[in-house]
């Protein structure tokens, strides 16, 4: 079972919930059998932003969340924090799931989804360090900058110009952040860089503060219809809603619906100026590269650089463990990485390094949804990209519990139904085959300058 030992000690889970504000003692636990017009399973950004944009619009439902550890525990308040526009599924993979225009309105969706969160962040007084600077992309071989040029045609086939995401020049991406080796990049300004675990509590907060029945150190057990059952009582409900995202597989029933991969990071110590004047990211924008093993990163509101990526091993039978953030060698990888992207940085101390699981559906596409005639819904699937994602599917959520005729009910995400993954062992060795190709693809490039066959062939085995 995966349990932390209660108050102060959830301050080690992350960088962010370090240097969070406030105490992150939990609060009320469920007091027992309840009845409520929606409950919701999880109070992560997912089940936060549902039971927000609940009460706006409709201030008399009785809302109920509850979660087994404290708001925020898991990827909501342990990742990069980027507040991007960046959806799971491409613009040409949307397409072929519905039709063009489908795409496009989810795209710009995402677009506007950025905005709004930064809108209710500053409307409910949240500190969370907002910095919309946008995110660059480096390239740092002739492949990258090839794949660049690729994103950006892909774009433009859909209709959005440069004012959405442009190819930048060498000296162009220098300028924004000045790695080793950088040869172009791409730029959107379609992201903020966050403190996540600010917004996450302060989200929190503010439910808190309108009444809402936010329930923590309450375990979900199973959601049925009408009934969210936990080990302090059972919350019946006329809609009950899943909002567990990598802590999906340890429902009953749901062990294949998601599985939960590692992503791990870093937080170094505070730089000096100066330092950062040789890297750049003057308006802290987000930043990564173009290699098929993804990294990310970002300039902290404090100074400092925090830096992830993935490489931890998918676990069998989807386990989610405590002892799962933390995998040394992928933290010493990602100091390496650091490093080689901007030698200034080689002796600067790594003050902070966790982890946490995040969602991953078979066909890579995050989804929501209501079934009326049960009136279970769920939200999730973000597979790492749920910053933002988390509120579009609130606000999605939000409009189909109450049967808003709304835009964002007839996006294509919403209905979709991911296939499960396969059964053990075949989804341990599939997982960590894609991980360990991915690794090898990136080195393999790098040594032959030719594209990598074995990515192309796992990123469709995977769902791309």
């Amino acid at each position: 079972m995966y349990r932390m030992a209660p108050a102060e000690p959830y301050r080690s889970l992350s960088f962010w919930h370090d240097t969070v504000p406030g105490t992150l003692a939990p609060g009320a636990r469920l007091p027992g059998d309840t009845d409520a017009d929606v409950a919701i399973a999880g109070a992560g950004f997912t089940g936060m932003w549902t039971a927000y944009y609940l009460h706006k619009a409709d201030p008399g439902l009785r809302i109920v969340l509850c979660e087994r550890e404290i708001a925020g525990f898991g990827a909501s308040g342990r990742n990069g924090g980027w507040c991007s526009a960046l959806f799971p599924a491409s613009l040409a993979k949307l397409q072929r799931m519905t039709d063009r225009p489908s795409a496009i309105a989810m795209q710009q969706a995402m677009h506007e989804t950025v905005d709004e969160v930064g809108r209710v962040a500053a409307a409910e007084g949240i500190d969370c360090h907002w910095a919309k600077g946008g995110t660059v992309m480096l390239a740092r071989s002739a492949l990258q900058l090839e794949r660049a040029r690729e994103e950006v045609s892909e774009c433009r086939e859909f209709g959005f110009g440069e004012e959405h995401l442009r190819l930048l020049t060498a000296g162009e991406a220098r300028e924004l952040a000045a790695a080793t080796d950088v040869k172009g990049g791409t730029y959107t300004p379609h992201c903020a860089a966050i403190h996540p675990s600010r917004l996450a509590r302060g989200l929190a907060e503010a439910l808190r503060k309108v009444g809402i029945g936010l329930y923590e150190g309450t375990e979900v057990l199973e959601i049925q219809p009408g009934r969210l059952v936990t080990r302090l009582g059972t919350v019946r409900a006329r809609y009950v809603v899943r909002a567990t995202e990598g802590y999906t597989p340890g429902l009953i029933g749901l062990r294949r619906a998601v599985a939960p991969v590692y992503s791990l990071m870093i937080a170094t110590d505070r730089l000096p100026d100066a330092v950062w004047d040789q890297i750049g990211m003057a308006s802290r924008p987000t930043f990564g590269d173009l290699r098929h093993l993804i990294i990310y990163g970002q300039r902290t509101a404090d100074g400092r650089f925090a830096f992830g990526g993935r490489g931890a091993p998918y676990h069998l039978g989807s386990a989610v463990r405590p002892s799962f953030d933390r995998v040394s060698s992928v933290f010493a990888e990602l100091r390496r990485t650091l490093a080689e992207l901007f030698p200034m940085l080689g002796d600067v101390p790594v003050t902070h390094a966790w982890g946490g699981p995040i969602g991953i559906p078979r066909d890579w596409c995050a989804s929501v949804g209501l079934d009326r005639s049960t009136g279970m819904g769920w939200a999730g699937g973000y597979v790492g990209d749920g910053v933002s994602t988390t509120n579009l599917a609130g606000r999605t959520l939000a409009d189909l519990v109450t049967s808003a005729d709304s835009d964002l009910v007839r996006l294509p995400w919403v209905g979709h139904k991911s296939p499960n993954w396969e059964p053990e062992p075949l989804r341990w060795l599939g997982l960590n085959a894609g991980l360990r190709a991915m690794s090898m693809a990136d080195r393999a490039e790098a040594r032959t300058g030719r594209p990598s066959r074995a990515a192309r062939y796992m990123t469709k085995f995977l769902g791309g």
